[in-house]
């Protein structure tokens, strides 16, 4: 890689005192090299990131655009997270083989599920390309700069894709760098080993963020290639992909001390967040978004407690909404109790004192004031449309049918246009209806519509709204929204797939016109693309520009200490080690948990805390072989003080030797405020150990196959 020393290699070189905070990017970790020593880390700069040579990166995934992975055999065998598998171990499962609550392990090629839709990116390097982007944006002013960007972006993404590889170039530090990352990916992914997901999802959503914990939140996943190794298309002809790395696994096991570093790809923090942003998110965002999704999931687990073929349906989508449900409650939680609002008007003080007498950044804290100051009156309506109009399933899906409304609205009808456009809307149907429950969505667009009703401003609703509310049959504005309801699905082609399938074999303008699902998307849209969405893009103008000096001049002010980017779905590195921690005053928690905990937990009454009847033989006869503790019991799951957010799921734990000890999936109650503020005393990553996913793949699952194929450490 082109050795270039920018503001962002500068920023490493003053921030690498930090051990357990931040996300470092891999490039540049020779600057941190020092102090990782001092924790324990026994390899080479060039071990951990190499251009010319195979390194760790190599065997770290991209898996699917939400979840990390990690390669495990020299024959492209990936370990990630049970609930990143979830998807597809789901899609697989039916009554007659219910893979999702049985457990599936393959023990043989032949036997490996390939996913439609599923991919996987290994990072083949990174370049600073800040130089680049900002000659072509010199002199532009905001609007003409945003088009330029996403146009030298473009130009630059394509020359990578000459090569044959797939590239993003990404911001860094609000735009103040810039990076390419160059991949290699590959669409033929084939599900190879879950565990039930009584042992992969136990303790549900009462356990989620929390430790103790006692999840085995793994799921197993092949990559093929062609022939020639290279990504293609699946084919029965394709066989298993030859890494360029692979992780050796150690069955050593952890104490409390030992280094521990996290590969993989954090989705997204907002760390230089203002005072503003957090008041506005604590008041009213993030309650808003839990009091929405508390619907959906109210209405889909009531219809999935009736039927095991319904719960297997909308397990997958039940789940993707739960996760970040919960995850916003503890953020407002911690946010509060942390402090966290009065920290961020501490520095923003100390920033306005500083920078009183710089004409280039005395006015940013007050451009944020006057911009929020608008921006609050209509965020909630931004929320609402998000999470509430589009949260109903069959309005989301009406969204579809924009284009092809265009396209028979054309003077001159186009019929490969609209067949291009039918085409695309059966693609969609396919995987929409598989999981669409009538009677759940029926009362989920009810509730969230009386939601918006009550709880945004009238002013800023569309007349369809308050139309819909003098027409409906009622006394009360729920018996309205009820009333409302009904008529939709009653009326709506699109409350049916089969119903869809007729208006499409031929479309007309007036139906689609007709049809109450699409007068409602259509009603909503048009109202926040005419009267919100310019007060939203506004804002967002003002946020981009002055966040970018926000975080220029805070680097000047503090000499760059503790400055990392932001994650943004890019390859990073943490560091740090397994640490216990007290939560509160008289506790104390342990850094390990084991499966007597799980034993201890198990109530047959409650779903998510069965436990096999397989696993507990093997717990009475303390069948462990060789992954069992000094002490006899099986070691299930650890917490260190590395730094990791959402995006980092199924990311690999590795020792100072390079040796995978963990598969991370969580982050803990007590520090939920992780993506917006790091606190150095709570924080916790909360990680599988090693030792349980491979007792499970041997003697619970008896895949023997799977654990040749690794590489195990003993000492």
């Amino acid at each position: 890689m082109k050795k270039i020393y920018t503001l962002i290699a500068a920023l490493f070189i003053a921030g690498a005192g930090i051990a357990d905070e931040g996300m470092w990017l891999p490039a540049l970790l020779k600057n941190n090299y020092e102090q990782m020593q001092k924790l324990g880390l026994k390899l080479t700069a060039e071990q951990l990131y190499d251009v010319n040579h195979s390194s760790l990166k190599d065997a770290v995934v991209w898996f699917n655009g939400g979840c990390t992975s990690e390669i495990i055999s020299d024959q492209g065998l990936l370990l990630t997270n049970h609930h990143c598998g979830y998807e597809a171990i789901a899609n697989h499962s039916t009554t007659a083989n219910n893979i999702l609550d049985n457990g599936f392990w393959a023990k043989s090629y032949a036997e490996e599920m390939p996913n439609e839709g599923m991919w996987i990116s290994i990072l083949v390097r990174m370049e600073d390309v800040s130089d680049r982007v900002n000659k072509a944006l010199a002199g532009l002013d905001a609007k003409t700069a945003d088009a330029k960007r996403a146009e030298i972006f473009k130009a630059i993404e394509q020359e990578v894709k000459k090569e044959g590889y797939d590239a993003q170039v990404k911001s860094m530090f609000k735009d103040n760098a810039f990076y390419l990352f160059v991949f290699e990916k590959f669409t033929d992914i084939r599900l190879v080993a879950a565990p039930p997901q009584s042992i992969g999802k136990f303790g549900g959503d009462t356990d989620n963020w929390m430790w103790p914990r006692h999840t085995a939140d793994f799921s197993m996943f092949r990559i093929y290639a062609n022939k020639d190794n290279k990504p293609a298309p699946y084919s029965r002809d394709n066989v298993p992909y030859k890494p360029k790395k692979s992780l050796p696994v150690s069955i050593k096991g952890l104490n409390e001390g030992d280094y521990t570093m996290i590969y993989g790809f954090p989705g997204r923090t907002n760390r230089y967040e203002t005072s503003y942003g957090i008041q506005l998110a604590i008041d009213k965002i993030n309650p808003a978004i839990v009091a929405l999704r508390d619907v959906r999931l109210n209405a889909w687990k009531e219809e999935m407690d009736k039927s095991d073929s319904v719960r297997l349906l909308m397990s997958s989508q039940f789940a993707k909404i739960s996760n970040y449900w919960k995850y916003y409650i503890g953020q407002t939680e911690q946010l509060k109790h942390l402090k966290v609002l009065q920290e961020k008007q501490e520095t923003e003080k100390q920033f306005a004192d500083w920078s009183k007498n710089n004409a280039e950044y005395a006015s940013i804290l007050t451009n944020f004031e006057n911009a929020y100051k608008d921006y609050n009156n209509y965020a909630l309506h931004a929320t609402y449309f998000r999470e509430g109009v589009t949260g109903s399933s069959i309005i989301a899906f009406a969204a579809n049918y924009t284009a092809l409304e265009k396209a028979l609205k054309a003077d001159k009808q186009d019929a490969a246009e609209i067949k291009k456009t039918v085409d695309a809307i059966k693609a969609a149907e396919e995987n929409f209806y598989k999981s669409f429950n009538a009677k759940s969505e029926e009362k989920i667009l009810a509730r969230l519509t009386q939601l918006f009703y009550e709880n945004i401003p009238a002013s800023q609703h569309p007349q369809y709204l308050t139309n819909l509310v003098k027409k409906s049959k009622g006394n009360s504005t729920s018996e309205k929204m009820d009333a409302f309801a009904k008529k939709v699905f009653e009326k709506s082609f699109m409350s049916s797939k089969e119903k869809t399938d007729k208006f499409l074999e031929k479309p007309e303008l007036k139906k689609l016109e007709a049809d109450p699902a699409y007068a409602y998307f259509k009603a909503f849209l048009e109202n926040y693309l005419t009267n919100i969405k310019p007060h939203i893009d506004a804002f967002n103008a003002v946020n981009a520009a002055e966040g970018k000096k926000y975080v220029k001049a805070l680097m000047e002010m503090t000499g760059g200490k503790n400055f990392y980017p932001d994650a943004n779905s890019t390859l990073r590195l943490t560091y740090g080690s397994v640490k216990a921690y007290q939560p509160k005053d008289g506790v104390e928690y342990s850094y390990y948990t084991t499966l007597s905990g799980v034993m201890e937990k198990e109530n047959p009454a409650q779903f998510e805390f069965q436990v096999p009847a397989k696993l507990k033989e093997l717990y009475k006869t303390k069948n462990y072989g060789q992954y069992a503790n000094a002490n006899g019991d099986i070691n299930v799951a650890f917490i260190s003080n590395n730094d990791i957010t959402g995006g980092n799921s199924g990311s690999p734990v590795i020792n100072g030797n390079g040796e995978l000890v963990g598969l991370a999936f969580d982050g803990n109650w007590e520090a939920m405020s992780g993506d917006i503020y790091f606190d150095q005393k709570y924080k916790r990553t909360i990680s599988v150990d090693i030792r349980y996913v491979l007792f499970l793949i041997d003697k619970f699952g008896g895949a023997q196959n799977l654990i040749d194929e690794m590489k195990i450490v003993k000492n």
